[in-house]
């Protein structure tokens, strides 16, 4: 893994880089998101660098303990570490605060006292336009004794250039951007003033963030300039969009991180697939956490929105799932099995999926498919039959499991050793293996779609798979 960054920001920000995610608190961390604190943390853990999570919970009436506690959830569960404890916005008025009152003492910012209803009252008279502030060039003693609020010198004439490193340089017009509140009359900051004072305090380097906050941009730059403060490397990535191309919301499916854990991704496989979702190195689509930190860069981010694509999370999802340790997977289950609260596993239904997680975790495109496949494993005698399976159970195939009974016991019990005696069995009467496979899987699994009856006796055992033999051929 590289010391250095791979791509050109290292000339501006030499050292280490700060990166961070800052959520807003007020519902569940969102698949878009979790793709930018996936970014930011890439960035940071590909270059020695340091993954800040702050808590951007200013919005009092709208945030709550239970969203942060998700967004938390979330992120412990996509298996991203942040570094130190979550940062509170809200715990630093007091410094957000300090900083307007700066700003005004150093005359890069004046009070208003304008009220809601003036300020309504000259945006309908002058339509599409920004508020000018009367009291931006008014005479101090002309000041009434009142409450006021605390608004940024912007400039008025020339333009503010963003140099991002997705976007590339985008200029907007001075004259376009208002005299932004930093300072409430009451004595609240503004969600732009706090977060400039806490990426600076925070020594953020980099600001990796969607596409949608490029005109929060502007302003904010204005902050950074008007204190003197260095501005941060920005990254502004596209959105992400359904497959039909519109803004992703609720009518194309899972939008939420839960609900992709719900639905049974491996974590591995949703950072694999997040990380591609907007960023490319070259013609990779699979690796892993290694090769994902070692390539990412701020080059490889592409300006389009990116397409949720279900059809190839499946395909990521089942490489991850095949190329995964049995320990790791099994974990994995264990963690789906709480998330959808569903009963634990036994000792005696994790050892028989263990035995036969080879088998099937090669064909599992996701964790419930999977242990759809192990539903032979889960289930205890005697084994009941659903109808579809129930109809291969007619007197002769019955009497074929009798013999199974008598031809089993004395072999030895691995794979191929089971198929060369069914297989004799099944020659004995003049059928082919197929035929004596049906009444053999219902009696196994109880169902017509399951893992090779061969597979399923390996990992039952001896003793099961006999009992369960038997418990059919009446």
């Amino acid at each position: 893994m590289p010391d250095t960054p791979t791509d050109a920001t290292a000339a501006t920000a030499p050292g280490p880089p700060v990166t961070r995610f800052a959520p807003s608190p007020t519902g569940y961390l969102h698949i878009g998101g979790a793709r930018t604190a996936l970014f930011n943390w890439l960035y940071a853990r590909g270059r020695n660098g340091t993954f800040l999570l702050r808590i951007e919970d200013t919005d009092r009436a709208r945030s709550t303990p239970e969203a942060t506690a998700a967004i938390l959830e979330g992120l412990t569960w996509l298996g991203l570490d942040w570094d130190g404890e979550p940062i509170s916005q809200f715990a630093r008025q007091p410094r957000h605060a300090e900083v307007a009152r700066e700003m005004l003492a150093n005359g890069s910012a004046y009070p208003c006292f304008s009220t809601p209803e003036e300020i309504e009252a000259w945006r309908a008279e002058n339509p599409r336009r920004p508020f000018l502030s009367p009291w931006r060039d008014a005479d101090p003693a002309t000041r009434p004794d009142a409450p006021y609020a605390i608004r940024l010198r912007a400039p008025r004439e020339g333009e503010t250039v963003i140099r991002d490193r997705v976007q590339g340089e985008v200029t907007i017009a001075n004259a376009e951007l208002d005299d932004m509140v930093l300072l409430r009359s009451d004595g609240t900051p503004t969600y732009m003033l706090a977060v400039v004072v806490d990426d600076h305090d925070m020594g953020v380097t980099h600001v990796i963030r969607g596409d949608d906050h490029l005109t929060n941009t502007a302003r904010q730059i204005q902050v950074y300039d008007a204190m003197g403060w260095e501005r941060p490397v920005f990254a502004h990535i596209p959105l992400i969009h359904g497959e039909d191309g519109k803004k992703l919301s609720k009518r194309h499916g899972a939008v939420g991180l839960h609900e992709f854990a719900a639905l049974g991704y491996p974590a591995a496989a949703m950072r694999n697939y997040l990380a591609r979702l907007g960023w490319s190195h070259g013609d990779d689509e699979l690796f892993d956490d290694a090769q994902a930190r070692e390539w990412f860069d701020l080059d490889g981010i592409g300006k389009a929105a990116a397409r949720l694509d279900f059809k190839k999370l499946e395909h990521v999802s089942g490489h991850h799932i095949a190329m995964m340790d049995d320990a790791a997977l099994m974990a994995e289950l264990d963690r789906f099995l709480a998330a959808t609260d569903q009963p634990v596993l036994t000792e005696v239904q994790r050892g028989r999926i263990a035995a036969a997680l080879p088998v099937l975790k090669a064909k599992a495109k996701t964790l419930p498919a999977l242990l759809e496949q192990a539903h032979f494993a889960r289930i205890g005698r005697p084994v009941t039959p659903d109808d579809k399976a129930a109809k291969s159970l007619d007197p002769v195939s019955r009497g074929i499991l009798r013999e199974l009974t008598l031809a089993l016991p004395d072999v030895n019990w691995a794979r191929n050793d089971l198929e060369a005696a069914a297989m004799r069995v099944a020659e004995a009467h003049g059928l082919g293996l197929g035929k004596i496979a049906a009444p053999l899987r219902a009696a196994l699994a109880g169902r017509t779609s399951s893992p090779s009856v061969f597979d399923m006796m390996t990992a039952l055992g001896r003793e099961e798979s006999l009992a369960r033999i038997d418990d059919q051929a009446g």
